[in-house]
């Protein structure tokens, strides 16, 4: 039986509601799809606005940083916060309106136009052409400002032009081109410590004469007379060479080694310590107490000085290898009268150098408690009185010169505390001391009457005063 066809009017609603159903399919699967694709794609986007973001914010915080270059003039321009001066230029602060101002120091070497100029800068510097420049150590950077070298912070650089670079290259030479001209010409160009191997060599040389080791030292005190030589000398041996050379058998060698000696120890802390373990206080101390030329004691107790001053550990020594009983010997022998004052003033320096070192101490905290141990362990004073410095003392105030007398003065005044006795049984002391203050009392007057209210006479009157004052 052959099926029967459906009526035309039931057909119709079946073909709409399939038509829905498709649509509806349709929007369904495009929007999953829509949806996929905003989730894949969406956080790449928010990533790089984020980025952007951070870049931004990063480039304006740097750019709070910018320098900008100053352009003076010759004419005062107020500075701008955070502006940059070329080098050269004159600044000052206008007290009345509370502005840093800056201008051309020299309008005919500092002007407007920086180019071909150099000069020092460190910061920003803006450029639309960097690449004509040569910069040490600086970072290229782009920014929305612009084009910009940035020289890295606490960097001091050269800038050349291109103008300025063909002039330096006339005016000076690479150190290469120097070197092979004086080569060609038998130049030779020595470091100091170069020199101070060689010297020190000629002077240890068996084969040199001795005008050739006297002029070895001579020259050699010249270079060490700078800290860093001294200690360069000491790095190689050159100092104990010159220690070893106080036991020549020429007084020349002894006076000019001491001479050397004197030069390194002077304010030289390692030179000095290295000096007392080489044995270098022993052998001054024997030229001193020994017979020798007058020009070689001058040096050999300038080198004693040397060692002495600021060195307590060695101030110590000086006291237990008799060292005051040395100087008393020396002070006392005939023609020395030189000497002499130079060790009053040797003495007067170690009394009032230990004295300030402990008020120092207790006043500051500042000073080592092993160098203050050391001080205190420095018994000078009772070694002068033991040794009779005080009657020493006074006598050499007969002396002639007024300078020699000054010194006397000063040292008299700081062993008042430990001599006032032997000084008020000490009749030459006070018959001294009544004719000095008759003599500075005319002189004192004659300087008062010319118009000077505080001269040399007056203030060695007004020594003179005090000391008679406190021995009544």
């Amino acid at each position: 039986m052959a099926p029967q066809s459906l009526p035309s009017s039931r057909m119709a609603p079946l073909g709409m509601l399939l038509g829905l159903l498709m649509a509806a399919c349709f929007t369904f699967c495009l929007s999953h799809q829509n949806l996929k694709e905003f989730a894949l794609t969406n956080p790449e986007k928010s990533s790089t606005k984020e980025t952007e973001r951070k870049e931004t914010k990063a480039e304006e915080e740097l750019d709070a940083e910018v320098l900008e270059v100053f352009h003076p003039t010759h004419e005062w321009q107020a500075l701008q916060p955070g502006q940059a001066v070329p080098a050269g230029s004159h600044v000052r602060l206008n007290l009345q309106t509370g502005e840093r101002e800056a201008k051309l120091q020299y309008e005919d070497k500092f002007r407007n136009n920086l180019k071909g100029k150099s000069f020092l800068w460190t910061g920003w510097i803006s450029t639309p052409t960097p690449t004509h420049l040569r910069i040490s150590r600086v970072h290229w950077q782009n920014s929305r400002r612009g084009q910009r070298w940035r020289v890295q912070r606490k960097t001091r650089c050269v800038i050349i032009f291109p103008a300025r670079q063909a002039e330096v290259k006339r005016l000076f030479r690479p150190i290469e081109e120097l070197k092979k001209d004086f080569d060609e010409l038998n130049v030779v160009i020595e470091t100091d410590m170069q020199i101070m191997v060689r010297l020190i060599n000629k002077f240890n040389s068996s084969s040199s004469s001795l005008e050739e080791k006297i002029a070895a030292l001579f020259d050699l005190e010249y270079y060490v007379h700078q800290m860093d030589n001294a200690q360069d000398l000491l790095s190689f041996g050159g100092l104990q060479v010159v220690i070893n050379g106080l036991n020549s058998t020429e007084p020349l060698v002894k006076e000019y080694a001491a001479f050397v000696l004197g030069a390194a120890f002077s304010s030289n802390p390692k030179v000095q310590v290295e000096a007392i373990e080489g044995g270098a206080l022993q052998k001054l101390l024997v030229i001193l107490a020994t017979e020798q030329p007058l020009t070689a004691k001058k040096k050999v107790l300038f080198a004693l000085c040397s060692l002495l001053r600021h060195f307590p550990y060695a101030q110590r020594q000086f006291l237990k290898l008799g060292g005051l009983q040395v100087l008393r010997t020396l002070v006392q022998e005939k023609g020395t009268e030189v000497l002499a004052v130079r060790v009053v003033t040797l003495l007067y320096d170690l009394v009032t150098e230990k004295m300030f070192a402990e008020e120092e101490a207790e006043l500051t905290q500042e000073m080592s408690p092993e160098k203050l141990q050391q001080y205190r362990q420095v018994h000078l004073l009772p070694g002068l009185w033991e040794q009779g410095w005080c009657e020493i003392t006074a006598h050499l105030l007969a002396l002639p010169e007024h300078d020699a007398r000054e010194k006397v003065l000063q040292t008299l005044g700081v062993l008042l505390t430990t001599c006032r006795d032997r000084y008020r049984q000490d009749p030459q002391l006070g018959r001294t001391l009544a004719s000095l203050q008759a003599e500075y009392q005319v002189l004192a007057s004659l300087e008062l009457q010319d118009g000077e209210d505080e001269g040399y006479f007056q203030e060695l009157l007004g020594s003179v005063n005090s000391l008679l004052k406190e021995l009544r």
